[in-house]
């Protein structure tokens, strides 16, 4: 009754706001919400479809999700205690096995584990918040069927949320939105609701908004079930119903018809009842954002505040209740004969040939550790695969569900599970299918995309004893991480290490120090100079040597001159008039040309831009040779070149993105560095 004479006081349209029914006031109702029911390995392959919820946690750096993920597993029972996420206990969170994220405080490598809420099993992918680790993040949300983003009610929409988001948009992932750290200073979830919606244009509305903010909040609201939801005890596992502060009802009020309006907007059976002003009963609502979020329209959100133990078993219930089962998602696979899609069946069973993909490798002390998802069909231990990108056939492996840096064995691994199988020879990315399919009905899965990397290092292994060990590293590197390259520049003989950062760099470097006792030192790649002429010059060199038998002698003569591209290869013509050179010691001349231009004479960098012209030279019928001609277009090269040489130093196109308001100030800060605009 208290909301039906507020929406009257308001002048609201009540069929909007709720159906006509009696409303009771809630009695105080404490339930400790912590599962009990101990996770059995063994139970997953028995786990109905429609109970599995494969789920990510994504964010921008710092916004708390490694430490929303320590909750989910407290409150599902897979961790006995709560730990600090920066391992000042000792211990460290869960999620966050190696010692560099304890000691940094941020999630490096994305970590897989399993639990149940409620009836539901849940796999769970924590993915790192910077931008340097992407990779992981587009990798998970590549097999993921839905998703938590978690945003700072302090700093609201931060730069890699708008990455997360697109990652999410190009896989088609639904997710839930929960604004997270409701306690800090500054925090406001309404402005961080509306940044959602102005900034990255989401249509999004509060399913549990704040009850205060700062050292002032409380709890949340339950704008459905009109209700307050406070969580006590000394983690929040106790869950207390109240009814909701009398200074809050008008809020209450005015939220409940947000969401309905949000929802009007997206969904054709909530927008005919609200034009045509009829009943809307919360089992209306809630199966339009169970159809809205399926179909990325809209996005629920949730208040809270992890550190506190407020909010987050709130927030895997809305988990159950709005993200799909993998039955829900449509998943295709390309045909590898045709190049047609093929859909994916869902059913956990094994009539239908296995399909799953490779999407994330790792070393570990068993060897590969290849994480799976499941998309089809049934692989169990010791049955056959193909690997369908190299036909190479072997056999599943042992097969483990993971629990961040544990293994957990099982016998086998159905449709809609992702799992991880310990030895499988694969790279990131590859499709095994059943060993019996068919050549022609042979699958793969669609990869994940890959960003190209943007910066480079050079690293040097300072102990020469240590190079296997080095190369090990860098080989295992390059093999887990898509986006983490490594190759050898023959210029400048050195190592150069790309990656999408210069904190990943840093810390594969650390991790080779670490794991593989072998010390790196990281610095700047050596600039690839080029050396060119600003104009022609002539040549003339006589290479003679006699060491008291047979001499050697070559005579050669002409110019050198720049071409129109300084970038261009050297070219050598061949001006010889008269036969005064054999063909063979043209060859050699040219061939000494290029060994020179190999290394310049101001700078040691390549020679490029310019014409080699041999006019004419002498032979001796005894003492000239293949090596005498091949010094005489190399020091022609060293001695003469240099006298009208000029360094080259690179240019680097960049593609440069700024509001049109700050146009001018882009401009300018472009020319003080030295740019040219195109």
């Amino acid at each position: 009754m208290m909301l039906r004479r507020l929406v009257q006081r308001s002048g609201k349209r009540p069929c909007i706001l709720l159906a006509r029914s009696t409303k009771q006031s809630h009695p105080i109702r404490c339930l400790s919400q912590i599962n009990k029911q101990a996770f059995n390995p063994d139970d997953v392959v028995k786990t109905k479809l429609e109970n599995i919820r494969n789920i990510g946690v994504s964010a921008h750096i710092d916004s708390g999700k490694t430490t929303v993920s320590e909750r989910i597993l407290f409150y599902g029972g897979r961790i006995d205690a709560i730990h600090d996420v920066k391992g000042k206990d000792g211990v460290g969170a869960k999620m966050d096995s190696m010692e560099l994220e304890k000691q940094r405080g941020i999630t490096i490598k994305s970590a897989a584990t399993s639990l149940l809420w409620k009836g539901k099993q849940l796999n769970l992918i924590d993915t790192p918040g910077h931008i340097d680790f992407t990779v992981e993040v587009e990798r998970a949300l590549r097999v993921l069927d839905g998703a938590i983003l978690v945003l700072c009610a302090s700093s609201g929409v931060q730069t890699q949320t708008y990455t997360v988001y697109r990652q999410m948009k190009r896989y088609n992932v639904p997710f839930i939105t929960f604004i997270n750290k409701m306690d800090r200073f500054a925090a406001n979830a309404d402005r961080t609701l509306q940044q959602m919606r102005d900034d990255m244009g989401l249509n999004a509305a509060f399913l549990y908004f704040p009850i205060g903010a700062e050292r002032t909040f409380e709890g949340i609201v339950d704008v459905l079930g009109e209700r307050s939801v406070y969580f006590e005890g000394e983690n929040g596992e106790n869950v207390v119903y109240k009814d909701v502060p009398t200074s809050l009802e008008g809020e209450l009020i005015a939220k409940r018809l947000d969401l309905v309006e949000s929802l009007s907007n997206v969904d054709d059976e909530i927008g005919e009842m609200y034009l045509m002003e009829e009943n809307i009963s919360n089992s209306d609502i809630e199966s339009a954002i169970k159809r809205s979020v399926l179909t990325q329209s809209f996005t629920p959100v949730i208040a809270g505040s992890a550190l506190k133990n407020k909010g987050v078993q709130t927030l895997l219930d809305c988990v159950n209740e709005y993200l799909p089962n993998p039955s829900e998602v449509q998943n295709y696979a390309i045909n590898a004969a045709t190049e047609e899609k093929v859909l994916m069946s869902c059913e956990r069973s094994a009539a239908k040939p296995a399909v799953g993909l490779a999407f994330k490798l790792e070393e570990s002390q068993y060897g590969q550790l290849t994480y799976v998802r499941m998309y089809q069909g049934c692989f169990s231990r010791g049955s056959n695969m193909i690997n369908s990108r190299t036909g190479e056939k072997q056999r599943v492996p042992r097969l483990v569900l993971m629990h961040s840096n544990e293994t957990e064995n099982v016998t086998a691994a159905y449709s809609g599970d992702i799992v991880a199988m310990v030895g499988a020879n694969c790279a990131s990315g590859d499709t095994f299918v059943d060993a019996k399919t068919p050549k022609n009905d042979i699958v793969s899965m669609e990869s994940m995309y890959i960003p190209e990397p943007v910066i480079s290092m050079a690293i040097k292994n300072v102990h020469h004893k240590d190079d296997d060990k080095f190369s090990k590293a860098l080989a295992r590197f390059v093999k887990e991480d898509p986006t983490f390259r490594s190759t050898f520049n023959p210029e400048n003989k050195e190592i150069v290490i790309s990656g999408m950062g210069e904190l990943q760099l840093d810390i594969y470097a650390e991790r080779i120090r670490r794991e593989y006792e072998c010390e790196v030192q990281l610095g700047e790649p050596t600039v690839n100079y080029r050396e060119t002429l600003t104009e022609p010059v002539e040549f003339s060199v006589t290479y003679k040597r006699q060491s008291g038998g047979r001499g050697q002698f070559g005579e050669g003569y002409g110019e050198i001159e720049p071409l129109e591209d300084a970038n261009a290869d050297v070219e050598f013509v061949n001006a010889v008039t008269g036969g005064m050179i054999t063909s063979n010691f043209i060859k050699s001349v040219e061939k000494g040309v290029r060994e020179a231009a190999l290394e310049g004479a101001l700078t040691g960098h390549r020679v490029s831009g310019i014409r080699f012209i041999l006019r004419g030279g002498r032979v001796h019928n005894v003492d000239s040779s293949d090596w005498a001609f091949s010094r005489v277009g190399y020091y022609a090269i060293k001695e003469h070149f240099v006298n009208k040489a000029t360094v080259l130093e690179p240019w680097m196109d960049i593609e440069v993105t700024a509001p049109q308001d700050y146009s001018g100030e882009v401009i300018q800060s472009i020319n003080e560095r030295g740019g040219k605009m195109k």
